[in-house]
């Protein structure tokens, strides 16, 4: 517990009682040690503080000055200490977060690391998967955040950050189309690709557009893991789609070249930081939403 300096607690005492009698016994000290404590405080601020009258005393206007800063930085202290008691119990917190699979192998890790090296006492439970799937969890209580890829609107989900994430495909560094720093959907159609399946959000926008534009894709494989389509694009050289978010880490290590779609529809997404409405979450949560909304900002463009 933090301990304020004891003259403001006696000056706060004698103002509140109107007597150093009544704040002496309240203080459970001796009323002359209270007078002596006070004739000090009047002698360092070089004026009286208090008004003796014939039953009590009355601030003056130097004492009203004084009390209400003293006032002012025990409330300052009080909530300090309230606050550090919350980050106290960090030690003991769970941090449940559901998150698309974009995120899942690096962002949230790599914040989970940085969090945790500041409370190590923090547990957390990561679920990852596809949008619809993971704000379902939301709703259930069962994940306290989620980080996902353009969820449905809707009035009990509250959006904390939105990040601008184009669907990029994902090449070999000796494909073809390496070297270009974009490309429409149809340039990638005389080449063998490989698809997520059609849970994943990405593959209903890559489908919607192929439908519009009469494009046609026979994917050699189908997957319904990111991490597997990264594998067999690496393997095989086949071209695989990812959102941008979702392929910094292979081209940070060079195994891969993200090229951003240009079509209308592919370029429109977003990455969505959000919780459900109106649900108090624990520090231990809304401090790592913090870090995420400072992380998400730094990948702003």
């Amino acid at each position: 517990m933090l301990h304020p300096p004891r003259a403001y607690l006696y000056l706060d005492a004698v103002a509140r009682a109107g007597s150093i009698r009544k704040a002496a016994e309240k203080l459970h000290v001796a009323s002359t040690a209270l007078n002596r404590m006070i004739l000090e405080l009047e002698e360092q601020a070089g004026t009286p503080l208090f008004e003796r009258l014939p039953r009590g005393v009355r601030p003056t206007a130097a004492g009203e000055v004084l009390i209400h800063a003293v006032r002012r930085s025990l409330a300052d202290l009080r909530s300090a200490e309230s606050h550090i008691e919350q980050l106290r119990g960090l030690v003991r917190g769970t941090v449940r977060v559901g998150c698309a699979e974009s995120v899942a192998t690096d962002l949230i890790p790599s914040a989970v690391v940085q969090y945790q090296a500041q409370h190590p006492g923090v547990q957390f439970q990561v679920v990852s998967g596809v949008t619809n799937h993971l704000v379902g969890l939301l709703g259930q209580d069962e994940v306290e955040l989620v980080l996902v890829h353009d969820p449905a609107p809707s009035d009990d989900l509250h959006v904390i950050s939105r990040l601008h994430q184009p669907l990029c495909a994902m090449v070999r560094p000796d494909h073809p189309l390496a070297g270009r720093e974009s490309l429409r959907l149809a340039e990638c159609q005389q080449y063998p690709v490989a698809l997520g399946d059609r849970s994943f959000g990405s593959r209903r926008l890559l489908d919607a557009v192929m439908d519009r534009s009469r494009l046609s894709m026979r994917p050699l494989i189908e997957a319904s893991t990111v991490q597997l389509l990264k594998e067999f694009t690496r393997q095989t050289g086949a071209i695989s789609f990812q959102f941008q978010i979702g392929t910094l880490q292979e081209v940070r290590r060079g195994e891969l070249v993200s090229i951003p779609l240009t079509d209308s529809a592919l370029g429109r997404s977003e990455l969505v930081l959000a919780v459900r409405d109106s649900r108090r979450l624990p520090i231990a949560v809304l401090s790592f939403i913090e870090l995420l909304v400072s992380r998400l900002a730094e990948l702003t463009p």
